[in-house]
């Protein structure tokens, strides 16, 4: 079968990670302790765990087009995403892009932390042989800008009136939220941990007449903002956001997620960004629909995988998102609109409490929408109860 694209990820959480290895082992196989599943992950290798079926809504002349690709998993342990892991990382997911260099995958695309391949270590992708790759951050910043504006719309916010806070403002993604919404808000504040690279972000913005605060710290900036985008690389879930209004807006888009279970916002109005859903149709050979698609809603991913999907459906085999820091609006509506003719959409929106009313295709009708999550979700494994 010919391979159009690859898609590389890692577990985001050692719950995810067992869930994994107990499909991969066989349900007839007594379940693994969870202490070793902790000490065997480290000593998996790369490889590929499923065949991925995509199918298209184009009218391209094509009879059921459709895309065939391979999911591979780099087996990062969910507690090695530190800076301290990051040469071991790099060995990883670079031996998962030679899997898929080996299948012989036109385009791929790179989830979660994998993407640090891409965004300052080209030098370190293996011999390509026809392979391109992209880290998928231009098709995940859209997904979070549409998240935004729809979530304004559902709350009756004025846009135009409100502060926009960016965490992890000169990541790449970041900094491509940055670019699209700037415009659109009163006024921007760019939170990060590099004093030199926000100070010349600011100054890039400032040129297009934004307003532009900038800060290490949100007790520096000068007013609480009603938006946040959390887009921080994050190893796991700890951010506790300060210096935000009480009814504020909050996108977590980190993966792994950004936000702390312990951060108090009881006010704020959270949904997790950066996802699309696709609406052709998809399959996976063997099945693991419920453990790597792990969201409520069927037909879930990543933008960032989503990125690589639709190139493969469009037949633009090419290295879309590269580097740090170069998205624009207007790599941003190209990827988006790709992605929109193959019938690949913003996911309808959710927190870790479920949908958000109207968040979904019945935009008048909650109960609607809490029947659509609780039947769009997939029965996982329960075993290994203690990760989370």
């Amino acid at each position: 079968m010919q391979i159009d694209f690859a898609l590389i990820g890692h577990p985001e959480s050692w719950r995810a990670a067992a869930d994994v290895l107990t499909f991969l082992r066989g349900s007839n196989r007594t379940p693994l302790p969870d202490h070793e599943i902790k000490d065997i992950l480290p000593w998996i290798p790369p490889r590929a765990i499923c065949h991925v079926e995509i199918g298209s809504v184009a009218d391209t002349g094509i009879e059921n087009p459709k895309a065939h690709g391979l999911y591979i998993d780099s087996f990062i342990p969910p507690d090695r995403l530190e800076p301290a892991y990051i040469h071991e990382n790099l060995t990883r997911v670079r031996a998962a892009a030679a899997c898929a260099i080996n299948a012989g995958a036109k385009v791929v695309s790179l989830g979660g932390f994998s993407s640090i391949l891409l965004e300052s270590n080209l030098d370190q992708l293996p011999e390509k042989h026809g392979t391109v790759f992209t880290t998928g951050n231009s098709l995940t910043v859209a997904f979070i800008v549409q998240g935004i504006k729809q979530m304004c719309a559902l709350e009756g916010r004025n846009l135009s009136q409100s502060t926009l806070l960016i965490v992890g403002a000169t990541g790449d993604v970041g900094s491509g939220c940055a670019r699209c919404l700037a415009p659109l808000v009163k006024r921007v504040q760019l939170r990060a941990r590099n004093p030199q690279r926000l100070s010349k972000f600011a100054v890039e913005l400032q040129t297009l007449g934004v307003a532009v605060e900038t800060a290490t710290d949100h007790r520096h900036f000068s007013s609480p903002a009603d938006l946040a985008i959390c887009a921080a690389s994050l190893p796991s879930p700890s951010l506790l956001l300060g210096g935000i209004a009480p009814d504020a807006i909050v996108c977590d888009a980190g993966y792994p997620k950004n936000l702390s279970p312990g951060a108090q916002m009881s006010g704020a109005r959270i949904f997790f960004g950066g996802l699309g859903q696709i609406t052709g149709g998809m399959s996976f050979t063997p099945d693991f629909r419920g453990i790597l698609n792990r969201h409520p809603f069927p037909d879930v991913v990543h933008g960032c995988l989503l990125e690589g999907i639709a190139l493969a459906l469009e037949r633009r085999f090419e290295p879309f998102s590269q580097g740090r820091g170069f998205i624009t609006p207007q790599s941003v509506a190209e990827i988006e609109s790709v992605a929109a003719r193959h019938g690949i959409y913003l996911a309808p929106l959710y927190n870790a409490d479920g949908p958000i009313a109207c968040g979904v295709s019945d935009k008048t009708n909650p109960t609607a929408a809490n029947t659509a999550f609780n039947s769009g979700r997939e029965e996982i494994p329960l075993r290994a109860k203690s990760f989370q």
